[in-house]
Order: C-alpha cells, then structure tokens, then sequence
C-alpha cells in the first residue's frame, strides 16, 4: 500500500492558493492602442475667457477728478482700451506685461464719462460722471502779461488765484513754464491767492517763455476742484541794466551789455527812514504821467509835507520810489535831495520812461536803507537758496 506522506497535502494548497493570488494581479489586459489618448482628450478643460474690471464702475456717480481711470485682466491681456468725456480723449499707459491701463492726469468737473475694454473674447464698458465742484479754481490773472508787452530779464511771474488755494502742491505741480533759453526757477507761495516764479539767474534775453496752468480737475482744497486751464506767452526783450550810485549822483542805462544813458541823479536825502533811498535789486514796475505823490504819514501843515504831480515818473518799488523828471538840475549829479526817489534832467527821464519793460533792473547802492525782498518786485533781494524754501515742493 502506498502512503503519501501527510504534509505534501498543504504544501499543494498554498501553491494554487499563491498562483491563484498570481494569475489575479497580473490578468489585467493591455488597452488597445490609441484608447488612452482619446479618453486625454475628452476631459480636457476649456480655457476660460478672460475677465475685465473697470473702475469707477459702471453707474457710479460724484466721482473726483483727480481720481484714476484703472482697467484690469485677469486670465488674458489687454488689447484695446478707450476713455473718454467731455468731448476729449483720455490719455492712458499699459503695464509691461498690458494686464492693467491707468489714466494719465486728471478729469473733467461735472462730466461723463465712456470707458471701454477689450481683452481676447471678452469686452467690458463702463459709464460715471465726475463731481460738481463746489467751488471752482481758475486763474484770475498773470502779471505781467500786457497784450504784445515785452518785458524785461529780471521780470517775475506773478499768478493770482480767484480763490485761496489750501493744497498748495497740488496746484504747483499744475503750473509750468516752459522757455525757449531754459533757465533754473522756482514758484514761491506769497499768501493763499498768489504764487510767483522767479528765475535763479536772469531771464536770457530775447527769447519767448510760455506760463501753463493745467487746472482743469487739479485739487486746489475742500470741494474746490480747476475747471479751465490758462496759457500765458512772455516775451523777453533786451538785457537792460540800470546801475545807481547814489553817492557819487550818478545813473548808468546798459542794453545788452552796451551803455545807452549816463544820467545825473539826485536820490533821498536820508533825513528820515521814508526819505531815505532803498539800496538793493529793484524791477521796474508800472509808469504815469503825471504821477501825484503825497508825502507819507504827513498831513497838510506838517513839516516835510508835500502834494505835487511829477511827470515822466517810472515806479521801481511800494514805498513811493520812481525813477522820475525834476526839475532841480542844481542838485543832480552834486547832492541827494529828494524825498527818496532818483530823479534826473527832464529830457532824460522821458528817455527812460519811453525805453523801459517791466522787468527791467534798477540797481541801486550808496545808502543806508536796504530794499524789502517784498516792497514792490523786490524779489531779487532774496538769494535763490531762500526763494524756493517758499515753494510747497
């Protein structure tokens, strides 16, 4: 009798049972050929358009015109964006990779406005409108600009505001100046209506300088928005230097560096502070003919009391000082007699008052009185380094 040994019979059962736990891991079959790519291709997702955002938004009202025009995409670039109000286009600059547009500049006061957008498939538009100011910026006037006046080198520019101005760097960086023989200046704030440019150095003569105040929506404080913007051209005419020597009575007249007029003077007699002539950088500022001068601080039957009319009379300052006829030839060119003024031989004072620009400089030494940097266009009398610390830059 044959007998198998007992332990074979495990052993069998753990091999089915192992190539059974075989055949089952490994009985997958091979996809057929192509199947996978296509089953890639059916869940592929589909790019999203891309999305624009404008602001302000569409409807939005009251909007300050100092406030940007941004447009932005998100999932594609730019391709076209169109701003525009009050009848004019808005100027504005892309991002470098064109995913975002801002607007350059300010907006119009009580306007509407159209923005549109596109970007690959999608466009996007927006309409607001800008607030009404409650109180409106403009230029009330700029000195000097006369019609066809030609001024002088040292001539300031003098601009009055028809409302006071509380965000004073603002409204500078509004105002520009623009010279055919550029030259280093600076605005200095005198009060909260008026701002005047002044040049480091002489205006180069004979040229034409352009004044631009860009206004239009520039903050100039609490509701008060510009609503119109002002050009003014200057034109610089010839260098004229006037040098007064009070002591020795005498008065040089240079154009474009060449003496034109030698003058006999007499100036202030120095007897008083107001009878004294101020020394100092003076600007020609206005003329008359006749000019009434009243002595100042005096009524009539006081000594030094005095109400004449002088002819030919050329102002150089605030404090009653003109450069003007008199007949006194006596004196002129011998002592100082007046009551602070240079006068000079009639026929030589109307030369001056025929030849003169606003502008032109009258510098004066000899005395003991110096001339205020804010009596009259005394301007000069500040060195520049002071000048612009009144700027609000």
């Amino acid at each position: 009798m044959n007998v198998k040994p007992g332990w074979r019979t495990p052993v069998t059962g753990m091999a089915l049972l192992a190539a059974a736990a075989l055949t089952a891991s490994c009985s997958s079959a091979p996809p057929a050929p192509g199947k996978a790519d296509a089953a890639k291709a059916t869940t592929s997702a589909t790019p999203e358009a891309p999305t624009i955002k404008i602001s302000p938004a569409e409807g939005s009202s009251k909007i300050s015109p100092d406030k940007k025009i941004v447009v932005t995409a998100a999932g594609g670039t730019l391709e076209e964006v169109t701003a525009e109000g009050g009848g004019k286009s808005v100027e504005g600059t892309f991002n470098a990779d064109k995913t975002k547009w801002v607007s350059k500049g300010t907006l119009l006061p009580s306007s509407s406005y159209n923005v549109s957008a596109k970007a690959g498939v999608t466009t996007a538009a927006s309409t607001f409108k800008t607030l009404k100011p409650e109180r409106e910026l403009q230029v009330a006037d700029v000195t000097p600009s006369a019609k066809g006046e030609t001024v002088g080198v040292g001539a300031p520019i003098i601009v009055t505001f028809n409302q006071p101005v509380s965000e004073k760097a603002t409204v500078e960086r509004a105002l520009e100046v623009d010279a055919q023989k550029p030259v280093d200046g600076a605005w200095r704030w005198i009060n909260d209506t008026t701002v005047i440019y002044r040049t480091a150095k002489y205006w180069p003569a004979h040229q034409k300088v352009t004044f631009n105040a860009r206004l239009t929506g520039v903050k100039g404080g609490k509701g008060m928005y510009g609503v119109k913007d002002s050009a003014t051209t200057l034109k610089i005419g010839a260098r004229v230097i006037s040098k007064v020597d009070t002591k020795k009575h005498m008065m040089y007249v240079y154009r474009d560096g060449k003496r034109v007029q030698t003058m006999r003077i007499s100036a202030g007699m120095a007897t008083t502070r107001e009878y004294t002539t101020t020394s100092g950088v003076h600007l020609t500022m206005e003329r008359g003919n006749p000019v009434r001068m009243i002595s100042p601080g005096r009524k009539k039957g006081d000594p030094g009391y005095y109400d004449v009319m002088i002819n030919h009379a050329v102002r150089i300052s605030n404090s009653g000082e003109y450069v003007h006829a008199k007949d006194n030839v006596w004196a002129q060119g011998r002592s100082n007699v007046s009551h602070g003024c240079i006068n000079s031989r009639p026929d030589q004072a109307l030369w001056f008052y025929d030849h003169f620009q606003r502008g032109d400089v009258v510098d004066i030494k000899g005395t003991t009185r110096d001339l205020e940097w804010n009596n009259g266009w005394g301007f000069w009398q500040l060195p520049f380094s002071k000048w612009k610390k009144g700027s609000a830059l």
